[in-house]
């Protein structure tokens, strides 16, 4: 037996993969509370009934320009078309624009483990990225407001491109960005959106159970993999 054989140094721990995307509000972020803030600041602005915390919870995913045309129907008790055609949506949706932009970041949070994960990621040289359908304008101004930005290497907005989510070519422009191929990339979120988009875009999703997802359970959608949350991703 040799009693001076060198000591190995630790085996660095090896990626599983070389790009992952992340949807934002309520996989990154939990956002709700802020954008039900601004909702009602606006709604009440114009003299109309306020909705539920729930009501916006189940209405995150699609943007804040969807989001607000359900918050006008409920109120309302119209239709969403009716709500676009009404000669004060230009005003309505000019106003939500000062309001949420006036409450982005203010009773946001990170969701556990999220910094120190993406710190680990990015450590261990995976390409990050968000790709969400949040407009851009909210997308920075949140992202800045928990010191995520630098994290990441791209940040594709719900207005970067002319499609969002559930189209794939948020997830195409990564890929082709970093020269990363289908089956080393991963989309990290936590609705049936981007369940779907992950899926046009032939890459493998990973999805969190306490985000927004329209009122269904997580599960229903059939992700290739349900985590509690984001220490799965370096584990």
């Amino acid at each position: 037996m040799n009693d001076h054989a060198p000591i190995q140094p630790p085996t660095a721990p090896e990626r599983a993969f070389d790009l992952v995307m992340f949807d934002l509000d309520g996989t990154l972020i939990e956002t709700a509370p802020e954008i039900a803030d601004a909702t009602n600041d606006t709604l009440t602005q114009f003299g109309l009934a306020p909705v539920t915390q729930q009501q916006v919870n189940d209405w995150i995913g699609h943007g804040t320009q969807t989001l607000l045309v359900q918050a006008l129907a409920a109120s309302r008790q119209t239709s969403q078309e009716a709500v676009r055609q009404a000669e004060d949506f230009a005003a309505i949706s000019a106003a939500f624009v000062v309001h949420y932009g006036q409450r982005c970041g203010s009773r946001s949070h990170l969701y556990p483990q999220v910094r120190e994960v993406l710190d680990t990621l990015k450590a261990l040289g995976v390409k990050l990225a968000v790709v969400t359908n949040k407009e851009d304008r909210y997308t920075q101004v949140v992202l800045d407001a928990h010191r995520l930005a630098p994290l990441f290497d791209r940040v594709i907005s719900g207005d970067t491109l002319p499609t969002k989510k559930p189209d794939p070519a948020g997830i195409a422009v990564c890929l082709a960005q970093f020269g990363v191929d289908r089956a080393r990339a991963l989309f990290v979120g936590d609705s049936s959106i981007d369940v779907a988009t992950a899926r046009n875009a032939g890459v493998a999703v990973w999805a969190l159970p306490y985000g927004y997802n329209m009122g269904q359970p997580i599960e229903a959608c059939h992700p290739d993999r349900v985590i509690a949350d984001f220490s799965a991703l370096t584990a």
